[in-house]
């Protein structure tokens, strides 16, 4: 039974702001937890919001129905704990729950190798990946993350798949080790491990108030440890970050990042209701609460963080162009050893008990070109990658022939004994036959590779979804190299490689996602620096592998954590300085529309689409940047002219406009709450229409956003007719302004979007008039329109002596 009471969702529903604290911490994952807790140690108050849910001893779902439901996508009523991940060229598998990627990481704590810290190494395509910290940088803070977390190196040596890495290794000439775990193996520092044993209770206490053991062996490492066993984020960090005061919530989502006026930012989160765990909800119209800090840290994942940065983008004006950059799967690639043999004479099964021990016990180490003592390549390390015992039934029963065969004998058997064919009685035989000798899966060992693969990589938001362009074709010969490592450890076992079924499509599954706002040494090198802050937004960090600019090699998971220790430190040594106010520009009200009654309505639907881009303020240049980027701008929009006598009178001639503005650098489908129309205006030159077009949006953080378009009705030379009225130039502003305020908006970017002949042909189709006198609303707002065009157009069509 899961025990969520310590861990608070927050206030009523309701639009209020809940005060301000020092830090909200966003996820609560490697960089998440060691953030909470150093902060809160170094008296910062301190707020974390975990999307997922809290995961104590014995809450770990095991049954089928359990597993089932074990995925997280709240709109679906699935509030589990693994997050499937599909792109292009990979698939991706993160955790949501109270302590992050520690619930199902496989516990070994690497240090990145020293020489694999490299500095502008060229990447295709363009580009480099630098790392602006070294080894050097990050050492104490690994050996403070190791202390936290209990790294303790496998202590068994007997063990079947420890045993056989072992031998293989040293057939191959290879390094290998069993590398620091965060599993607790025995009671106390100085005891003999003894699996099942009980663990003591820390001095910062147990934020689950539920007692632990030392590991069994079982292999359940990857599926969440119900032994508490794992040393994971929530039975060490952020059991001591609660005891030095964080607050600590669960099932928050946050939404949404603002700066504000004078210095810190505003947060802004929805609560998934656990009783909607298991029903269907429309989790997009959720009430946002909103929160205020001196410092935000993001620490969601590389997938998690980058999205609500991309997300967010129009709040975060200036934010370095590497945004979405430098994304990798850290060379993450998995292989399997079959129908391995005892000896180099391969005479008989051997047995390898994949699900006997914590998941990763050893770890082959293959050198790199960087390491310069001989090697070439790129360089890997491939581990065993154990799995629970109840795979080894799954597995079993995957062998049909086996399976039909025995089954066979079986029901022969018992069906002769039935008609009294065979006296014998006693079936103890029988059903050993039946279950088989489990040699297939005794023999056999998952192999988990991972490296330093091309960190080359593109996040991006595609329609509002998070998307990647990332392919295995620029690391071709990383993963064939590792694929060599793993077919000469099979060779070395007598057993067979093989690949996992989606290498046949070149594809991958990552679990240690890296890269999309990385660190760099300036903007034009990376979204934040060497402590992880953001560029030209101060206090706002990201600390998780999203910082990363290329592959660790080695697992992650040390390394990240330790990245975060080190930028703590440096946030309670540097006070942030308050800064000018650049947060989105106060609200305007819109002007008002005029009043009385509209005895005649007409509408219209329009829609245009393009290209923008930030930081640019020439809509043409705008245009050319955004389409070389495929960072595309469309809207669709219903214009309403409440009242056509009026309308047509009115010498602005304007009408309201609803509908929807889509923008994935703006965070996707972005509803207009407030939209007007000018069909044409009229200034000094009396050749010379506008149509006007301004949207007030907010992004899907809550940040105002006002598109002001227009369109330039011109008679320049030659027949300009069409592209005249169907082009229309934007920019994009921050803050819900009018003309009056436009002109001190902060600008976030600029584009050109057209009608296409097969929109506007539709478009045609749309006009609609209701009211008592339909008919004449649209022959007056034709007569406007033509009547408007031939003024400026007109002299095309009259003969030249009538010219004036």
């Amino acid at each position: 039974m899961t025990h969520e009471a310590p861990f608070p969702a927050g206030p009523e529903n309701d639009a209020r702001v809940e005060g301000e604290v020092d830090v909200v911490v966003v996820g609560s994952g490697f960089g998440g937890s060691v953030a909470a807790y150093r902060l809160a140690d170094g008296g910062l108050s301190v707020v974390v919001l975990e999307r997922g849910k809290p995961y104590p001893p014995g809450s770990f779902p095991r049954t089928p129905a359990g597993m089932a439901r074990n995925f997280w996508d709240p709109s679906e009523g699935l509030h589990g704990l693994f997050d499937i991940w599909s792109f292009r060229g990979l698939e991706g598998i993160v955790s949501s729950g109270l302590g992050g990627g520690s619930l199902i990481y496989a516990n070994v704590l690497l240090r990145k190798d020293e020489k694999w810290f490299v500095h502008e190494s060229p990447l295709p395509g363009g580009g480099y990946e630098n790392w602006p910290i070294g080894r050097r940088d990050l050492d104490p803070h690994y050996d403070d993350v190791e202390r936290m977390l209990g790294a303790t190196p496998y202590p068994y040596e007997d063990t079947p798949k420890t045993a056989a890495m072992r031998e293989a290794a040293e057939r191959l000439k290879l390094q290998v080790s069993r590398p620091p775990l965060a599993v607790s193996f025995a009671s106390g520092p100085d005891e003999a491990p003894v699996p099942g044993a009980p663990l003591p209770e820390p001095e910062y206490g147990n934020i689950h108030g539920l007692p632990r053991e030392t590991c069994r062996l079982t292999g359940e490492c990857d599926v969440g440890c119900n032994l508490g066993a794992k040393n994971t984020l929530d039975h060490t960090y952020l059991s001591a970050a609660r005891h030095r005061g964080a607050d600590i919530r669960t099932r928050c989502e946050v939404r949404g990042l603002t700066p504000r006026p004078g210095g810190g930012y505003e947060v802004s989160y929805v609560v998934h209701d656990p009783a909607r765990e298991g029903h269907r909800t429309p989790t997009g119209r959720l009430p946002l609460r909103r929160i205020h800090c001196k410092r935000l840290v993001l620490a969601a994942g590389a997938f998690g963080s980058t999205y609500l940065l991309l997300r967010n983008r129009s709040a975060l004006r200036g934010i370095s162009p590497t945004l979405g950059n430098r994304f990798c799967g850290n060379g993450d690639l998995l292989g399997l050893v079959l129908k391995a043999t005892r000896g180099s004479a391969g005479s008989g099964p051997r047995k390898l008990a994949s699900s006997t021990g914590p998941v990763i016990t050893s770890a082959i180490r293959v050198g790199d070109a960087l390491d310069e003592d001989g090697s070439t390549g790129r360089g890997h390390y491939v581990e065993d990658a154990g799995y629970p015992a109840f795979v080894d039934w799954l597995a079993e029963v995957a062998q049909v022939p086996g399976s039909v065969r025995r089954t066979a004998g079986f029901g022969l058997h018992r069906l002769r004994s039935r008609l009294g064919l065979t006296p014998q009685s006693n079936i103890s035989g029988r059903l050993a036959l039946l279950l088989g000798p489990g040699v297939f899966s005794d023999s056999a060992l998952p192999l988990l590779g991972m490296g330093r693969d091309v960190p080359d990589g593109r996040m991006s938001l595609r329609r509002g979804h998070l998307d990647i362009d990332w392919t295995t074709l620029t690391s071709r010969r990383y993963f064939e190299r590792v694929r060599r490592t793993m077919s000469d450890v099979a060779d070395a076992l007598g057993g067979e490689f093989h690949d996992n079924p989606l290498w046949w499509t070149r594809r991958v599954i990552t679990v240690h996602p890296l890269g999309g706002a990385p660190m760099g040494r300036h903007p034009a090198e990376g979204v934040c620096d060497s402590y992880g802050e953001v560029f030209g937004h101060p206090g706002l960090y990201v600390l998780d592998g999203a910082a990363l600019p290329g592959p660790v090699g080695a697992n992650p998971s040390l390394t990240i954590a330790a990245f975060a220790d080190r930028a703590c430190h440096r946030i309670l040594e540097q006070p942030l300085a308050p800064r000018a106010a650049s947060a989105s520009a106060p609200t305007v009200a819109g002007a008002a529309t005029t009043d009385g009654e509209r005895p005649t309505s007409l509408s219209f639907t329009e829609e245009m689409k393009g290209h923008i881009a930030l930081d640019v303020a020439d809509p043409h240049e705008g245009q050319a940047l955004g389409r070389a980027r495929n960072q595309r701008l469309m809207f669709r929009l219903t214009i309403t002219a409440d009242d056509v006598d009026r309308f047509v009178a009115d010498p602005l001639h304007q009408a309201g406009a609803t509908g929807h503005v889509e923008c994935d650098v703006l965070g996707g489908r972005l509803p207009v709450e407030k939209g007007w129309f000018n069909l044409f205006t009229r200034d000094d030159d009396p050749s010379r229409r506008r149509m006007l077009y301004r949207l007030h949006l907010r992004d899907p953080g809550g940040n105002p956003l006002t598109l002001v378009g227009h369109k330039e009705v011109h008679d320049d030379p030659g027949f300009d007719i069409w592209s005249d009225t169907s082009t229309l130039y934007v920019r994009m502003v921050a803050g819900h302004v009018t003309a009056d305020g436009d002109e001190h908006a902060p600008l976030l970017g600029t584009g050109i979007i057209v009608i296409l002949a097969g929109d506007f042909a539709q478009q045609l189709t749309t006009f609609r008039a209701s009211g008592p006198h339909p008919a004449r609303a649209l022959q007056s707002f034709g007569r406007l329109f033509l009547g408007e065009l031939w003024d400026v157009y007109g002299s095309h069509f009259t003969p030249t002596g009538e010219r004036a």
